[in-house]
């Protein structure tokens, strides 16, 4: 008997007169699904513990030109070249930098579309302030796709109290969307870099790769005792 699935003439025409069913379309293939399979070839080739497409660099996507097909290769690393480019682009900041009062609303306000901001309030003379900017400095270069700003607390806000101190706003588009104030917020002087950069992170002001909580899990009792009373405090404020 013939295979009703045949390309043959008869066939289209009992096709046509519904005598047979239509043949069924083959599905489509994406790009992706080639990038998929392409994947999977490679990893086979080079073991199981090899890098994904999305870790090799441009060189090591040179070299699989000579055994993979060229075009789909030629056309990732395409992707990947704009990537780069944009990513470059956006990389403009790298340092830690002061400003006054002044500056606040370009450098802050107006920092750009789609841009994080952190600001540092601070007062020299305050160790734990210093720690800070020695932190911000570095993960500055860090992140350089964040634009990282100091200023001295009353040049930048008249009056702002120095038991705020250190205070670090954080911004994007323009728009506050978290605050940390005062030393309790950051554990005083025992904290460490990492604690600071989990904290920007979930804030999402940084890309940082830390996920989990660096701080210890057991605080000190002194500063349990201090951050109840500075709730006690805001909650006596908010009775006014």
């Amino acid at each position: 008997m013939q295979n009703p699935n045949d390309d043959t003439e008869w066939n289209d025409i009992l096709r046509s007169k519904g005598i047979i069913p239509e043949k069924p379309k083959e599905k489509e293939v994406t790009e992706d699904d080639i990038i998929d399979i392409l994947e999977s070839t490679i990893n086979q080739k080079t073991g199981r513990d090899a890098k994904t497409l999305e870790d090799k660099t441009l060189d090591e996507l040179d070299e699989l030109e000579d055994e993979e097909d060229e075009k789909v290769l030629e056309e990732y690393r395409r992707k990947r070249m704009a990537e780069i480019k944009a990513l470059a682009e956006k990389s403009k900041f790298g340092d830690l930098r002061e400003i006054s009062a002044q500056d606040y609303v370009s450098e802050v306000n107006n920092a750009g579309e789609d841009v994080w901001v952190v600001l540092h309030l601070y007062k020299s003379g305050i160790p734990l302030c210093t720690l800070i900017n020695q932190y911000l400095a570095s993960l500055a270069r860090k992140f350089p796709t964040t634009k990282f700003l100091k200023s001295i607390s009353t040049t930048c806000i008249p009056n702002w109290p120095d038991r705020n101190l250190p205070t670090l706003f954080i911004y994007h588009n323009g728009n506050m969307t978290k605050q940390i104030i005062g030393a309790i917020e950051l554990r005083g002087m025992k904290l460490t870099e990492a604690e600071l950069e989990w904290m920007l992170g979930q804030a999402e002001a940084v890309p940082s790769k830390i996920k989990e909580d660096p701080r210890p899990k057991v605080r000190d009792v002194l500063f349990t005792n201090l951050q109840k009373e500075k709730e006690d405090d805001l909650s006596d404020s908010n009775d006014w």
